[in-house]
């Protein structure tokens, strides 16, 4: 292990760079600056149906208690960008993300990577791996790590990339020189809250997730409210809207990575054909794809929604 802590650091943001990462940052594993307010939040009720976000709730606020004895936070991301055409008369849209391959598998096969490689350099040392569905608030520590400020639609925005960002983490017990956190560059704009058609951003940094087109078509596995069905419009899985909407897209840079590329080519999913999909078709169309994380009858209650709204 280098005996100077910059060094390693140094070594690391470039280790994470050669695995592919476009970015990376070091953020210090400390209790999280809004634990009270998570705690409102889900008191409240905004994360609906998730309950999995009020477990491990003193783990999702301190990686300490996460990765005993963590001292520093890896965050690294990749864009998942890429230029999309209207769909065909008749298709239901997807969510960019998960366009390619199954983002978790791949950005927790170079997060292992980087961990072992991390505790061959620093022998004792401990880590652990984090991609969306651990009890870490990733965009917290992308934030203190330099990313990207969390915007009014509570996306992570990075200034030069946007908002179009794959984040995971590897907690260290090892005590590494944290990045300069990122500001805030939203200032006065609100297209984000004003284009979401659910009114689910309901405030500046304010998201309730029960309104929200992404969790509604993606979390939420019961009946969706009427009135919310003809604002999904032809989403079928997820939502790009409060991004594609934000200043810092307008021109983003493309996805080079191979996984990332979409497997749909139009990003879009024929309607009457996914009703028509058994529970084979389905696996066979959607292997190895992030889509898979809802079940064939939640997918097809979706894409009967958006039937209905082509009709319109």
């Amino acid at each position: 292990m280098s005996a100077d802590p910059h060094q390693l650091a140094a070594e690391v943001r470039q280790k994470a760079r050669d695995l592919g990462f476009d970015l990376v940052g070091i953020a210090p594993a400390r209790p999280s600056a809004y634990r009270e307010h998570l705690r409102r939040w889900l008191d409240a009720g905004c994360h609906g149906t998730m309950h999995w976000m009020d477990r491990r709730f003193d783990q999702r606020t301190d990686p300490a208690t996460y990765l005993p004895g963590a001292r520093s936070v890896i965050c690294a991301a990749v864009n998942y960008h890429v230029p999309l055409a209207q769909p065909p008369p008749g298709h239901g849209r997807i969510a960019r993300y998960a366009l390619g391959d199954d983002y978790h598998v791949h950005m927790k096969r170079r997060l292992f990577v980087l961990a072992d490689w991390l505790r061959e350099r620093a022998p004792g040392s401990l880590t652990k791996v984090a991609v969306d569905t651990a009890p870490v608030l990733e965009r917290e520590l992308a934030a203190l790590a330099g990313i990207g400020w969390s915007g009014k639609n509570t996306c992570v925005i990075n200034q030069d990339i946007g908002s179009w960002l794959l984040l995971g983490e590897v907690l260290t017990t090892i005590a590494l020189p944290p990045d300069a956190p990122a500001t805030d560059h939203c200032g006065s704009c609100r297209r984000c809250i004003d284009a979401c058609p659910t009114g689910a951003i309901t405030g500046p940094y304010q998201l309730d997730a029960r309104r929200c087109i992404s969790y509604l078509t993606i979390e939420h596995a019961g009946e969706i409210d009427a009135n919310l069905r003809p604002e999904i419009s032809d989403w079928l899985f997820g939502c790009d809207i409060c991004q594609e909407v934000c200043p810092f897209n307008h021109a983003p840079p493309t996805a080079t990575d191979p996984a990332l590329q979409p497997r749909f080519a139009t990003g879009s999913l024929d309607v009457q054909e996914v009703l028509r999909w058994r529970q084979s078709d389905y696996s066979k169309a959607l292997r190895n794809s992030a889509i898979k994380h809802v079940r064939l009858p939640v997918l097809q209650r979706n894409t009967q929604i958006v039937a209905d709204n082509l009709q319109r």
